[in-house]
């Protein structure tokens, strides 16, 4: 089984990097910055990837043009913080670019690699849940998951017709640089679940919105 796996030189993504190798599949971990322990890994490392910028796409996934992949993990995002009194629209933009422009630019540049049978991967978050939000704030953050979640419906219908499923997964509160440690799981714990859940994803149950626990969120 080929895995591509974008932002794979830290936290969940490092995780699931470690977790697809050990099961036997041939990774490909996608990063800005690569670091020791993802060198390490015995994966394939692309180094310099950077999902925010369109135009560079093509060019920095070419070692991989040829690759079948049978599942492809966008993953790599960024959080930012922005309260009602404290904000700034560059990085709300920055947020919009990476956590929901890059997964879908990601998957178009892909899209000649994957077959009957792939399947397609959103780390999302329940934080860009209409219905879930309780306590405001982290403008940038919801506004740019709450994208991810429709780029995740509409690639579900378009991909659909083509035999590939399409999962989008809220991992949890995970223990991540991101949060500066914080969370109620740790990483390996977060990767475990995302396996179960993308081993269960298929056509049929294609499109939905799904904690890392199983249960299904609410939009």
């Amino acid at each position: 089984m080929n895995v591509v796996i974008t932002g794979g030189n830290r936290g969940i993504g490092l995780a699931l990097t470690k977790q697809y190798k050990a099961m036997g599949a041939t990774v490909y971990a996608t990063c800005r910055n690569s670091c020791d322990e993802l060198n390490s890994a015995g994966v394939n490392v692309i180094k310099s990837v950077d999902v925010s910028k369109p135009e560079e796409l093509g060019e920095k996934l070419a070692s991989i043009k040829d690759v079948k992949i049978d599942l492809l993990i966008n993953n790599a995002g960024v959080l930012g913080r922005e309260s009602i009194d404290d904000w700034d629209p560059n990085t709300i933009d920055y947020q919009f670019r990476v956590n929901a422009m890059g997964p879908l630019l990601v998957t178009q540049t892909l899209l000649p690699n994957l077959v009957e049978g792939s399947k397609v991967a959103l780390i999302s978050s329940r934080m860009g849940s209409m219905a879930d939000n309780g306590s405001g704030g982290y403008y940038g953050y919801r506004m740019s998951k709450a994208a991810l979640n429709a780029v995740g419906v509409s690639l579900t219908r378009d991909l659909g017709i083509k035999g590939i499923a399409v999962g989008i997964f809220h991992p949890g509160f995970v223990q991540t640089e991101m949060v500066n440690g914080a969370g109620d799981i740790d990483a390996d714990t977060c990767a475990s679940r995302l396996c179960q859940r993308i081993e269960e994803l298929n056509v049929d149950n294609s499109g939905r919105f799904i904690h890392s626990n199983g249960d299904v969120l609410p939009w």
